[in-house]
């Protein structure tokens, strides 16, 4: 069974969504699309700077199994990457909603967020699948 935590927000596509108490957020792909992809050997993150819009294909994780584009959940701007998981992309796979949060966005639109799945909503998504 996947973790999902209760204060996150979800996206259909599997990012999840962390508000930090300066108004910017966190983002990164949840426990079950890291259990999907399998094991991770290549990750690459969006360029800070970089604005996103809404479900935007903005970075990539290769497993030995596949390469996924990871999308933004909501619009905005890369204020930080992750620089880490260049050097340990299996960070996704130990530690999907801490160490390996993906790139820190000053959103565009704060009201997107409200928009995403909470914990229940994207249960019902994973379950169905």
């Amino acid at each position: 069974m996947s973790k999902i935590p209760a204060q996150l927000r979800y996206a259909k596509s599997h990012e999840w969504v962390q508000k930090l108490p300066d108004g910017n957020v966190l983002i990164g792909i949840t426990d079950y699309a890291q259990h999907a992809l399998g094991d991770l050997v290549f990750v690459e993150v969006p360029k800070v700077g970089r604005k996103l819009a809404a479900g935007e294909a903005c970075a990539v994780v290769e497993s030995v199994k596949a390469a996924s584009d990871v999308y933004a959940p909501i619009g905005g701007e890369v204020i930080e990457a992750n620089a880490k998981l260049a050097d340990a992309p299996e960070t996704l796979n130990t530690d999907p909603y801490a160490a390996g949060w993906m790139w820190k966005l000053k959103p565009a639109n704060p009201a997107e967020i409200d928009g995403l799945l909470d914990a229940a909503g994207y249960e019902k998504v994973v379950s169905a699948a």
